[in-house]
């Protein structure tokens, strides 16, 4: 076990983080990706500090072989960009960038500081980064060309006590980020770690904080939710902490009420863990057991699909997925039941968006040379 130092005030050298050595941390460096290790060292030759962090580096510390693989860097988007001609600057307030390798995306991301609190979006330097992330088994950076695992607050030993340790203040992590709630109950589901008595107090007590949250926002958890291997047991612990309420309504009302319901969708969310789980058939998993309980099998046609496909639109709000993929998770559900959709219908407006009208769509004026140069190439 080694140590950082940095110099303090009077010039004293101050202790900031433990240095795991692979035969501390364990890791079995087979399960890092290929690629990811390229990145590293492609952005280490330029000259910028990188690591993988964040549950990458949770799993693999567990001997799990991680599906994604985050990776932080002291190079700006711009530099990075620069650095890889096969990547992407995206977002608007904070900018990171997307490098690809042919369907594969990698998300890299600069240090962020604590200017701003929690939720900053200027950059800064690994000691202030490591201050604005959730909670401490996801706050590990991790060198694979060193080998090395970087433990500013604590992490490794949290993550062999089993707990589930927030790093910001109790009194700000979820006024900042309502969200983190999910992800706190998620995290403890995914590792079998406990939550401590007062953070389920804060979530109890701050839980109604998850309505203001946008749908777009808890569209994006609910399919890391249904994309997990334990997507049962993280919506099991969501509904027993009152926060699947606020993702799910519907389903939330209907497992509290009709105990078979509950046992059936539970069973389908369990299914997803060895099936393909592509997003069509994991979003079906939302829905299958409702329409199953409101609906007359005997009788649907295939002109009943627009009023099928709402039924399933209906009970899945707030949440509020592509239309092409609820389209064929309600296809691939009709299918199951012996009514082939051949073709994708249309779906009225006034179905798809709750407008009494159509909007039209307005013709896009041809940008002159000059507005062409000045466009941004970010999106959200």
């Amino acid at each position: 076990m080694r140590y950082r130092y940095s110099v303090a005030k009077g010039g004293k050298l101050e202790k900031k983080a433990v240095i795991y050595t692979s035969n501390e941390h364990g890791i079995n460096f087979a399960d890092i990706d290929s690629e990811a290790i390229g990145i590293i060292k492609k952005l280490k030759k330029a000259g910028y500090d990188t690591y993988i962090v964040g549950g990458a580096v949770r799993d693999l510390i567990l001997g799990k072989k991680p599906k994604d693989f985050d990776i932080v860097s002291a190079a700006s988007p711009v530099r990075i960009k620069k650095i890889f001609r096969n990547s992407r600057i995206i977002g608007r307030r904070f900018r990171l960038v997307h490098v690809y390798f042919g369907q594969r995306i990698f998300e890299v991301s600069t240090f962020r500081s604590m200017k701003d609190g929690s939720t900053s979006n200027t950059f800064g330097e690994i000691e202030e980064d490591v201050k604005r992330r959730d909670f401490t088994l996801n706050a590990l950076f991790y060198d694979p060309e060193q080998q090395i695992v970087v433990d500013y607050i604590g992490g490794m030993n949290d993550i062999k006590r089993k707990v589930i340790k927030p790093i910001i203040a109790m009194s700000e992590i979820f006024t900042d980020d309502p969200v983190r709630m999910i992800r706190a109950v998620k995290y403890a589901a995914k590792t079998d770690f406990s939550l401590p008595l007062n953070l389920r107090m804060k979530i109890a007590g701050q839980s109604s904080l998850l309505a203001g949250v946008s749908p777009s926002r808890l569209t994006e958890e609910i399919f890391k939710i249904i994309h997990s291997e334990k997507a049962a047991s993280i919506v099991e612990l969501l509904d027993k902490m009152g926060l699947y309420v606020f993702l799910q309504p519907g389903a939330s009302f209907l497992m509290r009420k009709d105990a078979k319901f509950k046992k059936n969708y539970m069973q389908s969310l369990t299914a997803l863990a060895v099936c393909e789980n592509r997003r069509g058939q994991a979003l079906g998993a939302l829905f299958y057991d409702y329409l199953d309980s409101v609906t007359d099998w005997k009788s649907v046609q295939v002109e009943h699909f627009k009023d099928i496909y709402k039924l399933a639109r209906n009970f899945i709000l707030p949440m509020n997925p592509p239309r092409f993929e609820l389209e064929t998770a309600v296809k691939k559900f009709l299918s199951s039941r012996g009514i082939t959709i051949k073709k994708t219908l249309p779906i009225p407006a006034e179905v798809e968006n709750g407008l009494a009208k159509p909007k039209r769509k307005r013709k896009r004026r041809k940008k002159s040379s000059k507005e062409a140069m000045n466009t941004t190439t970010d999106s959200n």
